[in-house]
């Protein structure tokens, strides 16, 4: 136990390094986040949005610039915890190939990097919360800052899967803002005249964006769709594992693979050493 706990403990240690050597996702933390939730919460008018919201089946009208609030929160947060698994992930992909095909368990590995990202998005996400907090008054700050979270885990593990299998760094960073600009600007009633119809219910930050209005504009709890996010992460974490397990898997046997060894013979052939050429003018001199 002692020895699994070592391994994993120096795992994380090597996970969030990582991620403090990435400055500027830590700039976007302490400026994106208010920036952008700020701006949305100002630029957008207070008038009231009639909605229904099909986690409780209530019929809100919720001001406008406070549902588009919530919605850049989301934004934000899905946006950086991606970023930074991405980044981790596709920098480190070297370290983390070279630390299982010395033997380092794979286990360990993907432990230290779920830590890792529940210790980000548990920041950010009350970093978000707090700063909504002083804007307007949500009536559940709690189920928000829940929201939040299982959202940020949900990206998080997305960035994994695209630092896993993308192979240019720009490829990865217009796959984690198409798919969050997508996901997230449909379902915001504000800008979507499509954002109540079922195909909604399929995006991957659903269960988030109805938990968050919820704790926003009504007092009822709605488990079932933070359940339903957090399954969504299950699913988004599995197919990481999978992708991390392919992007980690040696090579060693194929690299260092000899060749058959000839009809009677015991011992491989190996590929005799080339000579240097001689200098011109020697071709013909005998060593005396």
């Amino acid at each position: 136990m002692r020895f699994h706990l070592s391994r994993f403990a120096l795992a994380t240690g090597f996970a969030l390094t990582e991620h403090g050597r990435n400055r500027f996702a830590t700039v976007l933390v302490l400026l994106f986040v208010p920036l952008w939730t700020t701006l949305a919460y100002l630029a957008m008018p207070d008038t009231p949005a009639p909605m229904q919201l099909h986690a409780t089946g209530e019929r809100l009208s919720p001001r406008g610039n406070e549902l588009t609030e919530i919605s850049g929160a989301l934004n934000a947060i899905t946006l950086i915890t991606g970023f930074m698994m991405f980044s981790a992930t596709f920098s480190g992909s070297r370290f983390d190939r070279r630390l299982a095909m010395s033997g380092y368990p794979r286990v360990h590995l993907v432990l230290a990097k779920v830590t890792g990202l529940g210790l980000i998005s548990a920041v950010v996400a009350a970093y978000a919360t707090a700063i909504t907090c002083l804007a307007w008054s949500p009536r559940q700050p709690l189920l928000l800052a829940a929201a939040l979270f299982s959202a940020g885990l949900t990206y998080g593990a997305l960035g994994v899967i695209f630092g896993s299998v993308l192979r240019r760094e720009v490829e990865g960073m217009f796959a984690i803002v198409m798919t969050s600009i997508i996901d997230l600007a449909l379902q915001n009633p504000i800008t979507s005249s499509g954002a109540d119809t079922p195909i909604m219910r399929y995006l991957p930050s659903y269960g988030a964006m109805q938990a968050s209005t919820a704790a926003g504009f009504s007092s009822n709890p709605v488990p079932r769709h933070l359940a339903l996010q957090l399954l969504w992460f299950a699913g988004t974490a599995l197919i990481a594992l999978m992708s991390f397990r392919r992007s980690t898997r040696s090579t060693l046997s194929v690299n260092t693979q000899l060749p058959e060894p000839a009809p009677g013979r015991g011992t491989p052939s190996l590929p005799a050493p080339r000579r240097a050429a001689a200098p011109a003018g020697t071709a013909d001199m005998e060593t005396p």
